[in-house]
């Protein structure tokens, strides 16, 4: 059976993450392995976890420095040995079976490439058999002031690409994550991490999008998350309608307008130039993976690996 990594990062959430972990080690997909990314936290998280340390399918990795969630998520996709990955927010619960649903699709779906559809933009041969490369599934939204969102626009997916089809198939808001998407592993060999940006998830939704990779929806609400004030959509620095957040989804639009003239899509290296990781719990369960990084990086892993005692 192939193997799953339920990838957690995480700063300053001690307060939630334990209820994150029993969630994800509750999965009943058996062959799993939960890995919390602690970004550099500075409150009790380590010691929230202590108690899971001994158990065989979880690995603690804390950073030394904070990352930010993009470059931490790519830490823990550098350190993944299984065939599949998801990434699970400290403030989400997953229903029971939201990975075993996502794995038998990711593993068992074959997709052919019908001739009356246009498959050859992306250079596919007529008739060809394709693997799925991320299963997505539609999800809860409980907002920080107890109001509820049902996201099952679908829509959404192309909205970067085709917002003059939006009108009338939702609210605001109302869009597919990717973060809690299973990917195969090898997604991550042919077109890199996350680009280091608070749009992380939608440029690599766009990426694979453009490269022709296969995505399926399941639809069924397989994810609650619930919307605090701390977090990434809320906070005043990074909210949707920040500073911040209008950079990165503008340097978004221009790969889109590149691609549109050239057909190329751009891999995103992994690259973490400041790395450094200050423990880990379970080191022989983590390993450098074949995903696409820089040389230094890879370097750089595997030096602190080494001192970590990794297999």
């Amino acid at each position: 059976m192939q193997r799953v990594n339920i990838i957690i990062p995480t700063f300053n959430r001690a307060g939630l993450i334990a209820g994150a972990v029993d969630a994800a080690l509750g999965q009943s997909y058996p062959n799993k392995l939960v890995t919390i990314i602690d970004d550099a936290s500075t409150d009790d998280t380590r010691s929230v976890l202590q108690p899971y340390f001994e158990h065989p399918d979880f690995v603690y990795v804390r950073l030394a420095r904070n990352m930010h969630t993009a470059q931490a998520k790519n830490v823990g996709i550098a350190l993944s040995m299984a065939d599949a990955i998801t990434f699970h927010d400290s403030d989400d619960r997953p229903a029971p079976d939201k990975v075993l649903m996502q794995a038998r699709t990711l593993f068992n779906t074959i997709v052919v490439a019908d001739s009356s559809m246009n498959w050859t933009a992306f250079e596919y041969e007529p008739q060809q058999t394709l693997p799925v490369s991320l299963v997505l599934t539609e999800h809860e939204l409980i907002r920080w002031d107890g109001s509820r969102l049902t996201a099952q626009h679908a829509l959404s997916l192309v909205d970067d690409f085709f917002p003059n089809m939006q009108g009338g198939s939702g609210q605001s808001g109302d869009w597919i994550l990717i973060n809690a998407g299973l990917f195969r592993a090898q997604v991550f060999v042919r077109h890199g991490g996350y680009r280091n940006s608070i749009e992380e998830d939608r440029d690599m939704r766009n990426r694979l999008m453009m490269a022709g990779e296969v995505l399926h929806l399941l639809p069924q609400v397989l994810l609650s998350k619930f919307e605090y004030d701390d977090s990434l959509t809320v906070a005043e620095a990074s909210n949707y309608h920040s500073a911040r957040r209008q950079a990165d989804r503008a340097a978004i639009w221009a790969d889109i307008a590149a691609w549109r003239r050239t057909g190329q899509v751009v891999p995103q290296p992994i690259d973490l130039p400041d790395l450094q990781i200050d423990f880990i719990s379970n080191p022989t369960v983590v390993g450098i993976s074949a995903a696409m990084m820089t040389l230094a990086t890879r370097e750089q892993l595997q030096r602190q690996l080494q001192a970590a005692g990794a297999s």
